[in-house]
């Protein structure tokens, strides 16, 4: 991995390097105790699976150096919603980032690029399978510049017979089977209410770079690193997509039930919804106690999670019949007293106000001064290396002559 040094310390405005104490200087101005500080990530990813992924490392201390083209990347213009004229989608997901803009088609921003492939420890890169090849920039001519690159490229569905089919979440939401599995058997079918495949392709790319990141730790030796849509959704419908592929069972739609447990799902109270999920016989038998009817955790049509599932419809009416007595608000208190899993159906800011009231501190500002914005936090705590958030998602091109400078003297020290 590329550590800082006094050199590139210095050229980046950053000031005197602090005593052992205190965190060390970052590149490019960034100061950090994360577990990835020093680490550069050349990004020239678009939307949204690469950026989600490159924000998550760069919580972790990396520098990573957003590469957009002349107009910004797509999702700058992704409105409504809108904070202070800028789209919330962009603010999402590229905090503690720097951005400099460059027109690949133009014979010295593409020498830039070049020399930010040979300045960084990690490229990734979302473009349409054949893009970066004829730019001189894919894997091949990357490691040419820069032998031990680690280069992480994202497609839709695949380089062979799926390069030519635009990688756009909702194609894969449809081609994958998962929209079969979303809504009631009687509906249509429907698309996740979030670009669900990005962002698990997103997780799964952050996984791969840092598997890699440890072999070249091992080894010196860089790699390609690559991923689908179509293979991340494929992996994280988990238990459906295994249905058929373990059970040769064809999975379908069945609302907000489980296919496999019961109680897991919705259910009626005196004045709206709860979420009960019964995971097993024992939180069954204790589900039963709290709501003071324990016979029906005997009657051997519900004893055991197969027989549930076959008289769900029976039980259903029971439990409904009982918990039409209080209301969602009265049994949730309830039942998470006895320690029983349950959940209030909410919008997204009870969402966040729930989490709140839990502690988790769901809302971080990223960034200083006068741009500070309020994000949600990193999913991730370490006990030794905390994330940070110094920087607000960028401005496009706020970082150019920082990323120059930078380039320059890295250039320079690379002859001295």
């Amino acid at each position: 991995m590329k550590k800082p040094n006094a050199e590139s310390a210095a050229g980046s405005g950053v000031g005197p390097i602090p005593d052992a104490a205190s965190p060390a200087p970052g590149m490019l101005g960034r100061r950090g105790s994360g577990p990835l500080a020093g680490v550069v990530i050349a990004d020239f990813s678009r939307v949204l699976a690469g950026p989600y992924a490159t924000m998550l490392l760069a919580d972790m201390g990396a520098t990573v150096i957003k590469v957009e083209g002349p107009e910004g990347d797509d999702t700058r213009s992704y409105m409504p919603p809108v904070r202070d004229g800028e789209a919330t989608f962009f603010l999402a997901v590229n905090r503690n980032k720097h951005s400099i803009a460059l027109d690949l088609k133009d014979p010295e921003d593409l020498e830039v690029a070049r020399a930010l492939i040979r300045s960084a420890d990690v490229m990734i890169e979302n473009f349409k399978p054949g893009n970066m090849e004829r730019l001189g920039l894919d894997y091949t001519a990357a490691a040419e510049l820069k032998p031990d690159i680690i280069y992480a490229s994202i497609t839709g569905f695949g380089t062979g017979a799926g390069a030519h089919i635009p990688g756009y979440d909702l194609l894969v939401q449809a081609a994958s089977g998962m929209m079969s599995l979303t809504g009631d058997q009687g509906t249509q079918p429907y698309r996740a209410g979030i670009a669900l495949f990005d962002v698990i392709t997103g997780l799964h790319a952050a996984i791969g770079i840092l598997g890699a990141l440890h072999h070249k730790d091992q080894t010196g030796e860089g790699q390609l690193v690559e991923l689908n849509l179509l293979t991340s959704a494929l992996s994280g419908m988990v238990n459906q997509s295994a249905a058929y592929v373990t059970g040769g069972v064809v999975p379908t739609r069945m609302g907000n039930e489980h296919p496999s447990m019961y109680p897991y799902a919705p259910m009626q109270t005196g004045d709206g919804m709860i979420i009960i999920a019964t995971g097993n016989d024992a939180q069954f038998v204790r589900l039963c106690a709290a709501l003071a009817i324990p016979d029906v955790a005997t009657d051997p049509k519900f004893a055991t999670t197969l027989q549930r599932n076959a008289h769900r419809d029976e039980l259903r009416e029971i439990l409904h019949t009982v918990l039409a007595t209080q209301s969602a608000a009265q049994w949730f208190s309830q039942l998470s007293d006895a320690g029983l899993p349950c959940a209030p159906i909410q919008d997204v800011r009870g969402g966040v106000d729930f989490a709140e009231r839990l502690g988790l501190q769901p809302v971080v500002l990223a960034g200083s001064g006068m741009r500070r914005i309020p994000t949600v936090r990193h999913p991730v705590e370490y006990s030794r290396t905390p994330v940070d958030y110094p920087l607000a998602p960028p401005e496009l091109n706020e970082s150019s002559e920082l990323v120059r400078d930078w380039l320059l003297r890295q250039k320079t020290l690379a002859h001295a």
